[in-house]
């Protein structure tokens, strides 16, 4: 694989010598130009991973090299060089898009620190320019359904919002599309040419969303082998959707609400702050304002988050938009290219049921149906049994006593709906109306195990694609 390839930038022929020798003992290929129409005509002959330029030069200076080179590719990082940390111009590239400025008598790990950043950020930009039709092409296949009165209010308040740069709540219970309006969000936006990201903060454990959030420098802890850029570096320019916040420990919420107001975050195991350029839109299935009050949510972060609420009904007060969503579920799933067909009777089940998972737990009805039937037509009998005999096909929850907690109460609920779904967790999750994640702890809180089955045998809790990349590493 080619090195990384540098552009120094400098009126004095001493600083880009110096940059040179530190930068090429890293392993970088170096280039070196004395004057700022020198470095633009270099960049638009040749390929740069990261410029670093000097900010005050004769003729065209630092500010017009980073604009000019943004002109050129505005992936490339454009590290500025200053005298004096406290020198307004350097502010004020970084705000106009430069990656970061750096003080001329700035340490040598200082500068490698900053280049290896800027070109983790330069991989990361070129990776999106692919990442985002692949997730252009998700967009359009993943299309929000319903002609409801509920999702007309719903749609309305995207259009109204969805140019702004203000921080989105959404709020709905598990399975009714969150994500799915975040990414109409971010489409909609003059965002969308930018990333979109996202990350569910209750598929992450805990110790390790500080650095999935805001990266880390490598040796800040074990397994941090290499300095690694976090997910609001990797959403620069674009929409980061931060998904179940209320999962997020109060530790983390406080560098989360220091992010929103400072627009800058600091790598765990790192001092110096970077700047961040993405707009947020957070979800969650709690209830926030009660979190609040109990103490286990920020307030003052809470108000941050919740600018602009959008509320997602679930979609039994919807029920309108159940045959849409069936049909575009069977046109989606379908074998052959022929999609099939519901019967009355069949349409009549689904309409009457109370979909505790939402859309999600729909789309895998069908999903099932169109597997299971051989006639072309959905019939009951291609339905679940939950779906055909109706809720009380579960069982209801016995009360022993009436002195039961309600964590006896909980506990007993969480154990009738694991024996229904034959101890399958992720789908016992979906009807509880909880992440994976938290059921796990739960199960561990009440000391519960499957009937039978050998301690210490229990699957690991589920954890997030970032979560394995780390455990990798």
């Amino acid at each position: 694989m080619p090195a990384e390839k540098i552009l120094v930038v400098d009126d004095e022929q001493s600083m880009t010598q110096f940059l040179a020798i530190v930068l090429r003992k890293e392993g970088y290929q170096v280039e070196t130009v004395n004057s700022g129409r020198d470095a633009l005509d270099k960049a638009k002959s040749d390929a740069f991973d990261v410029v670093i330029t000097d900010i005050k030069m004769p003729g065209i200076d630092g500010i017009q090299v980073l604009q000019g080179i943004k002109k050129i590719d505005p992936a490339i990082p454009v590290v500025i060089m200053t005298a004096y940390a406290s020198q307004q111009s350097a502010i004020d590239a970084v705000n106009l898009g430069a990656f970061q400025y750096l003080i001329k008598n700035a340490k040598n790990d200082e500068i490698k620190l900053v280049v290896r950043n800027a070109i983790e950020m330069r991989r990361v930009r070129v990776e999106n320019q692919y990442l985002k039709r692949e997730l252009r092409r998700g967009h359009d296949e993943k299309t929000i359904i319903g002609s409801s009165e509920e999702m007309t209010r719903v749609f309305k308040m995207v259009d109204k919002v969805a140019d702004s740069e203000a921080t989105i709540m959404i709020q709905g219970e598990s399975g009714t599309g969150k994500e799915l309006i975040a990414r109409e969000v971010h489409y909609r936006s003059r965002r969308a040419q930018g990333p979109f990201v996202s990350i569910n903060c209750g598929a992450i454990p805990r110790d390790l969303l500080e650095s999935n959030l805001f990266g880390h420098i490598k040796g800040s802890f074990t397994g941090a082998v290499r300095d690694s850029a976090g997910m609001f570096q990797v959403a620069e320019g674009g929409t980061f959707f931060l998904d179940e916040v209320g999962e997020m420990p109060l530790a983390t919420q406080v560098k989360l609400l220091r992010a929103l107001q400072e627009r800058e975050i600091i790598p765990v195991g790192g001092t110096q702050p970077i700047k961040i350029d993405c707009r947020l839109v957070a979800a969650t299935n709690a209830d926030l304002d009660r979190e609040v009050a109990e103490g286990r949510f920020r307030a003052d972060l809470f108000y941050r988050l919740n600018v602009i609420p959008i509320k997602l009904p679930p979609l039994r007060q919807r029920r309108d938009d159940i045959p849409l969503l069936v049909d575009h579920f069977l046109k989606r799933h379908a074998q052959n290219g022929t999609p099939k067909t519901v019967s009355k009777e069949a349409m009549d089940l689904l309409m009457k049921h109370d979909w505790a998972g939402n859309v999600r737990e729909l789309e895998n009805v069908m999903e099932r149906a169109l597997i299971l039937d051989e006639s072309g037509t959905i019939e009951p009998e291609d339905l679940p049994d939950k779906i055909r005999f109706g809720q009380s096909q579960r069982g209801s929850l016995i009360i022993d006593s009436p002195t039961m907690t309600l964590e006896e109460l909980e506990k007993e609920y969480i154990l009738k709906v694991l024996n229904y779904t034959h101890w399958q967790k992720k789908k016992a999750s979906e009807v509880l109306g909880i992440n994976a994640s938290t059921l796990y702890r739960k199960l561990i809180a009440y000391g519960v195990e499957r009937p039978g089955a050998e301690r210490g045998a229990e699957e690991e809790p589920p954890r997030g694609p970032d979560d394995r990349e780390a455990h990798a590493a």
